[in-house]
């Protein structure tokens, strides 16, 4: 059967959307999984710590040198790689016998995912223009959003229902589909003549791998000193400076050395050459670029952090089942699909950078109502509604935000410019989680410690039952509000996990805010070329 160009172009959407939904559910799924996997395979503390963050690090730290290799090599190759990689270490990770096997599918996993992102933006960008590049990117925006909210739903369901293993073997099959949907329907890949900087990559590699860990880990092992053993490789880093303090310094040597290097390469070249810089700094003279990407940064730090702590709050506080606290997260997919779906009719009549903003506008109003209902007996439905609310501006802003960035972007640097702005996208996530879990806990043992002194508890036990508390991350709310005599502790934490809550739904809405308003710096549309020669 014979299709048109338009409709090979849609079903090559699928395919790509498909492979953002893997690497984003595979993100949020392993966190409602984790207790299961310790359980079944006697996984260490410092195991699961692993089993959970490294799959992000390696992920953020091969952002910049995938971008490149997709320009030089093809994007096309590059994603159907990633997705075979994925798909290969997904079954290495449901089948392994020990943690520390599951540890080492899970890295690997983290490169797949690096390969995918990008090129996943580099390949919408080159099949789409004007009005359906819009849609497509609506499309696109949509599933990280959705994806984002079902992998937990998807993960507690598994963990009750089957095993912990089929949250990674159900990876396969959908592998399959990418596959065959790629090579079907997405065009081959024009690539760019040049080399990788060898020395650039490192440098980003080692600066962006050690930034997320110290974003990711800060909570866990000391921003400054160390409060927790850090063991891997048979190591064990114990006291005296935190290893979060130390990889930061270190990434920001490695990163400061890294734009040396590109800039000195960039300025090495020819005006209207193309440079062997593994990032060509002079996209960042193209406005939307430039600006766009700041806006990215800022919008990253609120878009996603509140619901690292969401589930903790709905499960420990609210008492809900890991399944019934992944459904208190679909209204998000929800709202990302109507937004979608609303997308396509406002495209002719809005710009992309106006999607951007209301979609901004309704995230933050989402987050304030959050922060507005969230009570020791909020309801399903109050949560729901703002939660619906916020997905809607996930659904515009996520995608549009990248449409805009991308919009003036030579076809020769797409992957570049795509893995840049994956990298600026991933940081400010984490960032935000860091920024708003950290908060969260904070204010959580603050208001419990403070609740149980006022309460008449002498100030060594109010500090231990704190402690308790804050350090199971309210699992042990459960264990306490079955006992008569610390019943009431129970309550004080759920009124203290509420309102963590609150005040880190509406410092995520200040980011957003901040993040609407930097939108402002995005300049008009300019040419491309005369950026580039500048």
């Amino acid at each position: 059967m014979h299709l048109s160009s338009t409709a090979t172009r849609w079903l090559g959407l699928i395919a790509i959307a498909l492979g953002v939904a893997l690497i984003v559910v595979d993100t949020t799924i392993v966190n409602v999984i984790v207790p299961s996997i310790v359980r079944d395979l006697g996984v260490t503390s410092a195991q699961a710590q692993w089993i959970q963050e490294s799959y992000a690090i390696v992920f953020a730290a091969l952002l910049l040198v995938v971008g490149r290799v997709a320009d030089i090599l093809g994007a096309r190759r590059v994603f159907l790689t990633g997705v075979v990689l994925f798909g290969a270490t997904s079954l290495l990770a449901g089948l392994a016998p020990t943690g520390a096997l599951l540890v080492v599918a899970r890295f690997l996993q983290g490169a797949g995912a690096a390969l995918i992102l990008p090129t996943s933006l580099s390949l919408l960008n080159a099949l789409f223009t004007g009005k359906a590049r819009g849609q497509a990117f609506a499309v696109w925006g949509s599933t990280i959003g959705a994806a984002t909210a079902l992998g937990p739903l998807l993960g507690g369901w598994l963990s009750e229902h089957a095993s912990w293993r089929w949250a990674f073997g159900i990876n396969i099959p959908l592998v399959v589909v990418i596959c065959l949907g790629a090579v079907a329907f997405l065009p081959r890949s024009p690539r760019t003549p040049g080399r990788v900087d060898v020395a650039g990559a490192a440098l980003s590699i080692v600066g962006l791998g050690l930034l997320a860990f110290g974003l990711i880990e800060g909570r866990t092992y000391g921003w400054v000193v160390s409060i927790a053993p850090l063991r891997a490789l048979g190591v064990s880093w114990t006291r005296g400076p935190s290893p979060v303090l130390v990889a930061l310094v270190l990434a920001a040597a490695a990163l400061a050395a890294f734009v040396v290097r590109q800039v000195a390469l960039a300025r090495a070249t020819p005006a209207g050459q193309p440079t062997t810089a593994l990032m060509d700094v002079r996209l960042f003279s193209i406005g939307s670029f430039r600006s766009g990407n700041v806006a990215t940064l800022i919008i990253g730090l609120g878009e996603f952090g509140i619901v690292a702590v969401l589930p903790l709050w709905l499960q420990f506080a609210l008492g809900y089942s890991p399944v019934q606290a992944g459904l208190a997260l679909v209204p998000i997919a929800v709202g990302s699909f109507v937004a979608s779906g609303a997308s396509f009719g406002l495209a002719t009549s809005m710009s992309a950078l106006g999607l951007v903003r209301l979609g901004l506008a309704l995230e933050a109003v989402g987050l304030v109502g959050l922060g507005m209902v969230a009570r020791p007996d909020a309801s399903w439905w109050a949560v729901a509604a703002a939660l619906f609310v916020y997905g809607i501006g996930v659904g515009f802003a996520t995608a549009q935000v990248t449409n805009v960035v991308l919009a003036e972007v030579p076809e020769p640097s797409a992957g570049q410019g795509s893995g840049v702005q994956s990298v600026f996208r991933q940081l400010g996530s984490a960032l935000g989680i860091a920024v708003l879990t950290t908060t969260f806990f904070s204010i959580f043992t603050s208001r419990l410690g403070s609740d149980l002194t006022a309460a008449g508890l002498p100030a060594d036990q109010a500090h231990r039952l704190t402690s308790v508390v804050v350090g199971s991350a309210g699992a042990a709310i459960d264990g306490l509000a079955a006992a008569p005599q610390t019943a009431a502790v129970a309550d004080a934490a759920r009124a203290a996990m509420a309102h963590g809550v609150a005040l880190g739904s509406w410092l995520a809405a200040g980011f957003l805010l901040a993040g609407l308003l930097a939108t402002l710096l995005i300049a008009p549309v300019t040419t491309t070329e005369a950026a580039l020669s500048r």
